[in-house]
């Protein structure tokens, strides 16, 4: 017998969000999950879980959260292009949603909690006018917020575009690439956790009019949120804690802490961990006999330890390095620091140092992607490596990480809307940062060297674009706080934020935020943008500009030389030739490269601009059409007793009767022209057949009246 199966805990919550409504469905599928829920705004449908482990992971010293975005093909109708026809690992774009996920969420879990979090968040379906890392974010902060993991949410992330001077919640794909600014703010209820922008040279109160909006609209969704705690969440479950060895913690502090202070005050991180590594030893000698658990402890005890310090200093405004809260680390810039490569740009922060390399190549090169969105190709691409030897470790390679992902993208979003357009520019564009020394951040010194090697490969960007980190601490039991400029690693570590700002002289175009503590009021915000601006003016105007003050005139001569022209749409079939032997006689003659697209914009390439050019006459004479009443100079091919024909272009004839040779009579079309020689004529008419009927005497009787 078969029974009907009951879902006795399904629920379904409505609210609005943007003018359009967002449901949220529990109970209903993944019943072993510690919170699941289905998200739908629109068409866009994300279904989340949550799980944790019931015990903790052994021998880590850090909260062990993972989100999973999982794109399904089938959610915009589509069969993987791989050759297995299945998904693999994630897009850059889906590794960017978890990691949107991610930067809010991890500073409100207990960070002594060791017990596995796996968040996954799996599109079903995707219409392109709901935005799906809204929905998954959503429905991640949902789930977790009702299961019974021990969270500190809810919280809650809205997308706000601004476009034709008006702002726009949660915009659609179009309306997010016209927008002058794009951004993803998340909030609790009351303050900002998460920025994320996107912006083509926006002003600073432009933005923040973007986050107020932003804030309070995720302010009404965190309370929709505590209405569906307050209907089905469950108690949250009690955990072993990572617990320090408090005794053990109180002797070192006590026996070393002027050691401690000692060895963070110098701007030299060599100097800093050699210092340290003598604490260290010392500190061993001392306590590991008393302590049992020495070892299990002591990093998490030299963290709190060197934490209270960089704390007391900066909130006394006192820094690491001795700098000012407003000054930035000494500061250098090079160009055309590499051979054969098409630019390059090395910029240098303290010991923080990336060098940039910038690499052209045919529109053909164009990354095509194969996602859930509707993005086909990528033209202007920017990749960060993040190798070990930057930061002094002795380690092996590893595949490209999140971070890495994470750090490309924002500068390669800093640089987008200065890139010229594919009109201007016909090439598609790599930038590589290579880090070659890491002491805080390195994205936005890969943010400058990318500039500095785009101008040196004769990219004409629109403006210098240069990245700068604000940072923060602060004492929530007084309310004092202080923000510094231009991190450096220990204060990234020890601090409570890394507020990087991207922009050129004119305005911000890009912004990420991450955070330690509970969240960002607006008056912090609006102070980190100003000093940020000030920061940005300062490097661009006294380190930038004076080493390149705008883009070379010319491409490298190692880099394809690029020409571009629009064809007919109609002549495109004559280009291209009976199974491509038009075009490829061109390439095989020239040895350019040709792309054509539909539209009829042809793209050619070639290493000697001669070649191009080259090929540029053999398309246009194929492409040409005679326009009746112009002048032409051609070359005789073939003489008949009634006239002469004359080559306009290779391939293209007319026909000169004998009656339009001379302004007097002509007996013999050999009394005036030969086969081979070179004649002015001009186009009288084109008959229905397309028969170009010229003339030799109007064309030279016309050319007499020019020369009076």
């Amino acid at each position: 017998m078969i029974t009907q199966k009951q879902f006795p805990n399904h629920h379904i919550f409505e609210t609005e969000i943007g003018g359009r409504t967002f449901t949220v469905e529990t109970g209903k599928v993944a019943e072993l999950c510690n919170g699941e829920c289905i998200c739908r705004y629109g068409d866009t449908v994300v279904l989340v879980t949550v799980v944790a482990s019931s015990a903790p992971k052994s021998g880590i010293d850090y909260f062990p959260l993972t989100i999973e975005f999982e794109e399904r093909m089938y959610a915009v109708g589509r069969i993987p292009g791989s050759f297995n026809r299945r998904e693999g690992r994630p897009s850059e774009r889906g590794i960017l949603n978890s990691r949107l996920i991610d930067r809010p969420m991890r500073p409100f879990f207990d960070d002594e909690l060791r017990n596995d979090v796996v968040i996954t968040c799996t599109v079903l379906a995707n219409d392109y006018d709901n935005p799906v890392e809204v929905v998954a974010s959503l429905g991640a902060f949902i789930a977790t917020a009702y299961s019974d993991v021990p969270w500190n949410g809810p919280m809650a992330t809205t997308e706000v575009a601004y476009l034709n001077g008006e702002y726009i919640i949660n915009p659609s794909s179009e309306q997010r690439r016209e927008a002058k600014m794009f951004c993803c703010i998340a909030s609790t209820a009351e303050k900002v956790v998460m920025i994320e922008t996107e912006a083509d040279e926006v002003p600073e109160d432009i933005l923040m009019g973007a986050i107020r909006l932003a804030h309070e609209t995720n302010q009404k969704i965190v309370a929709f949120i505590n209405t569906i705690v307050d209907a089905i969440g469950k108690p949250k479950f009690t955990f072993e804690k990572a617990a320090v060895n408090h005794e053990m913690l109180d002797d070192l502090m006590a026996y070393g802490m002027d050691q401690i202070e000692y060895a963070l005050d110098t701007p030299d991180k060599n100097v800093r961990e050699e210092r340290l590594a003598k604490t260290r030893l010392d500190f061993a000698e001392k306590f590991a006999e008393k302590y049992e658990d020495y070892e299990q402890h002591i990093e998490v005890c030299l963290y709190k330890m060197q934490k209270k310090v960089v704390k007391k200093w900066l909130l006394a405004g006192k820094r690491v390095d001795g700098r000012q809260m407003d000054e930035i680390r000494p500061l250098s810039a090079q160009v055309g620091v590499l051979p054969r490569v098409h630019g390059s740009g090395l910029f240098t922060r303290g010991q923080t140092q990336a060098l940039s390399i910038c690499t052209l190549n045919t529109l053909s090169m164009e990354q095509k992607l194969d996602t859930i969105y509707d993005e086909e190709t990528k033209r202007y691409i920017h990749h960060y490596n993040f190798p070990s030897f930057s930061t002094g470790e002795a380690r092996g390679s590893r595949s490209t990480s999140r971070r890495e992902i994470g750090h490309g993208n924002l500068a390669e979003k800093a640089l987008l809307p200065m890139i010229p357009s594919v009109e201007e520019f016909p090439y598609a564009i790599r930038v590589v940062s290579e880090i070659m020394s890491s002491n805080g951040s390195t994205s936005q010194a890969s943010i400058c060297g990318s500039t500095l090697a785009l101008m040196d490969a004769g990219v004409p960007i629109k403006r210098p674009v240069a990245g700068i980190s604000c940072g923060l601490i602060s004492e929530p039991e007084t309310g004092e706080w202080r923000t510094f400029i231009d991190i450096q690693g220990v204060e990234d570590f020890h601090g409570e934020m890394d507020f990087k700002v991207a922009g050129t002289t004119e305005g911000v175009t890009a912004i990420q935020m991450d955070l330690k503590n509970d969240g960002l009021t607006m008056e912090i915000i609006e102070n980190a943008l100003e000093i940020c601006r000030k920061a940005r003016l300062e490097i661009l105007e006294q380190i930038m500009l004076p080493c390149i003050d705008k883009p070379r005139d010319h491409v490298s001569e190692y880099a394809p030389k690029m020409l571009s022209i629009k064809i007919p749409v109609d002549k495109i079939r004559e280009v291209i030739g009976s199974g491509g032997k038009t075009i490829q006689k061109i390439c095989a003659d020239t040895g350019a490269k040709i792309d054509i697209d539909d539209d009829g914009s042809v793209f050619i390439s070639a290493i000697e601009g001669s070649a191009a050019e080259a090929a540029k006459k053999m398309i246009d004479d194929i492409c040409f059409v005679p326009e009746v009443g112009k002048l032409y100079y051609g070359k005789v091919v073939r003489i008949l007793p009634i006239g002469a024909f004359v080559e306009l272009v290779p391939g293209k004839d007319g026909l000169v009767h004998i009656s339009k040779l001379e302004n007097r009579r002509v007996e013999k079309v050999e009394d005036v022209l030969n086969i081979g020689d070179m004649t002015w004529v001009k186009v009288m008419e084109i008959d229905e057949k397309g028969r170009v009927n010229l003339s030799r005497k109007d064309a030279l009787r016309e050319l007499a009246q020019q020369q009076k």
